[in-house]
């Protein structure tokens, strides 16, 4: 997992703000009934996956459990432009699919804004489809910072940011069935993507099914194998080895099903491993974890969100 691999390799380094956004995740119809309990879910999947929460400068937090986020986006919302917004691609993508297209799929740039700004991020190590969203918190820190003198930290440019993550090109792993979209779990694609939650046989099945090509040859290949290029990527994410390791040893082999095999077994293995860790994760202590970083990191957003109170007029100068 990217973000347990950052983790190891910058411990005492960097401060690692590592947060759920649970507000983030309603802009697309979810059962919100269980909300909760998923938010609480996704963090055990973390310390599961290797998230050390005892790393002294690593915190965890909810994004509804700091105030500021909200408010500080609705501060960003008054100088976010429309026609700035509207032409995000993932808005332009998800609200293709809906029929009632709410506001806050809208508006989740701004939020996400708030969420990097807040904290004074420098890196915000994201994948391809939220590196949009970056370069636009970055555009709107910028704007702010002409209008009412340095307000905020300017997040670094894509290009260092992927540098930064380690790799040469941004993580975003397609579906399955259909390679030319990516993998995501708010999408009806049940065949084309894998949940942590799944069977690891049933997983394996799926990866067997994936759609490939006609040409017969294994080639590290976006635009011409689609297919295979994302196998390729599986492989080499959950095998901890280097893309380019994983592309010389199958460069030009021939054997599709080879291919899709070595994946369903390091996908198998994965979720066996991830499962077991899963049902061992101590919840007492990552509870206490959440409310001791929630009330540590409540502190810097307000000190952010004042400042930005203080300049727009809201609140007195000092």
């Amino acid at each position: 997992m990217p973000m347990v691999d950052m983790q190891k390799k910058h411990a005492g380094q960097y401060q690692l703000n590592m947060f759920i956004p649970d507000l983030h995740s309603f802009t697309t119809p979810i059962d919100h009934g269980k909300l909760y309990e998923q938010t609480l879910k996704n963090l055990k999947v973390f310390v599961a996956a290797g998230l050390d929460i005892n790393q002294p400068d690593t915190y965890i937090y909810r994004q509804s459990y700091i105030s500021a986020h909200s408010e500080l986006t609705w501060i960003f919302d008054c100088f976010a432009y429309f026609g700035e917004l509207s032409r995000m691609t993932e808005f332009k993508d998800k609200s293709s699919r809906q029929e009632n297209i709410s506001v806050g799929l809208f508006n989740y740039p701004v939020l996400m804004a708030a969420d990097i700004l807040l904290y004074g991020a420098k890196w915000v190590p994201v994948g391809e489809d939220q590196r949009q969203h970056v370069e636009f918190a970055r555009e709107l820190a910028n704007r702010l910072n002409n209008r009412f003198k340095n307000l905020f930290v300017i997040p670094e440019d894509n290009a260092k940011q992927t540098e930064f993550a380690g790799r040469s090109e941004p993580v975003r792993v397609r579906s399955l069935r259909n390679p030319d979209k990516k993998m995501s779990k708010s999408v009806e694609d049940p065949a084309g993507t894998i949940m942590l939650s799944d069977n690891p046989d049933e997983a394996a099945k799926k990866v067997m099914s994936a759609t490939t090509d006609s040409l017969g040859s294994v080639n590290y290949d976006w635009e011409k194998q689609p297919g295979i290029t994302n196998l390729l990527q599986v492989l080499a994410l959950l095998s901890n080895k280097s893309q380019n390791e994983i592309n010389s040893q199958w460069q030009a082999k021939s054997s599709y099903t080879e291919l899709k095999s070595a994946v369903a077994d390091v996908v198998k293995a994965f979720l066996s491993d991830l499962q077991a860790k899963l049902s061992q994760v101590d919840e007492q202590a990552l509870t206490d974890k959440l409310e001791t970083d929630e009330a540590a990191m409540s502190k810097v957003a307000n000190a952010t969100l004042l400042k930005v109170q203080q300049a727009v007029g809201l609140r007195p100068a000092i």
